[in-house]
């Protein structure tokens, strides 16, 4: 059995678990994901600094975990401490974030984003600065409600995401959507199917990322 580790930058041990559960359902046999949660921080990360403080603790939640691994998941939107986590292991380290956005985008897809975090618009356009691929952005579009309440109640998340969703569909002209959080993962997979257009769900785009990188060797 090979472990697949994957670390919430969030300090809620029930997003962990939800986040474990979409993964392992997107693991091959032979593989196991095992969570590991922020020990400091916040329950969801809403703004820029809170990402930047986040990064640390990647590191060290990544230091906590002792044995072997195949592979690192990181588990938040923005990938905070994922240029240190690779400095730290000779293990493939994917990130949600630029596994979903670089799946969005290719073929030259135009796409767009959409979350539930308006702080995070910044950070979110230089990730896809940084990925190169801004010439096919087609920009953000956000839910309306306050990001906790709306983490908070399942059925209204997914139905406030489904209206940002079409936004960058009807408004942006969007041939790809990427759903923007780690702890929005069962939402994105709920809207998976809602639209005609592909909805890119981040936990399973990064399994599949590093699914890759582990048949290639690398």
């Amino acid at each position: 059995m090979h472990d697949i580790l994957l670390l919430n930058p969030n300090t809620s041990t029930d997003t962990t678990a939800m986040m474990v559960a979409i993964a392992q359902s997107c693991a091959p046999q032979g593989y196991r994901v095992i969570g590991e949660t922020a020990a400091r921080g916040v329950p969801m990360i809403l703004d820029a600094q809170r990402l930047r403080e986040a990064g640390d603790e990647v590191v060290a939640s990544l230091k906590r975990r002792d044995g072997a691994f195949a592979g690192v998941v990181v588990s938040a939107f923005g990938d905070p401490g994922i240029d240190k986590v690779r400095a730290l292991t000779d293990k493939p380290v994917v990130g949600i974030c630029e596994a979903s956005i670089l799946e969005a985008a290719h073929g030259g897809r135009r796409f767009g984003i959409a979350t539930v975090t308006p702080e995070l618009v910044v950070p979110i356009a230089r990730s896809v600065s940084d990925l190169g691929v801004s010439e096919r952005y087609t920009g953000i579009r956000l839910t309306r409600e306050d990001p906790l309440a709306l983490a908070a109640d399942a059925a209204q998340l997914e139905a406030s995401l489904a209206q940002a969703v079409k936004a960058c569909i009807d408004l942006d002209g969007a041939e790809a959507v990427v759903i923007g959080g780690g702890p929005l993962g069962q939402a994105a997979i709920g809207l998976a199917t809602r639209f005609s257009v592909p909805i890119i769900a981040p936990i399973p785009a990064a399994m599949r990322k590093l699914m890759k990188l582990l048949d290639s060797g690398m």
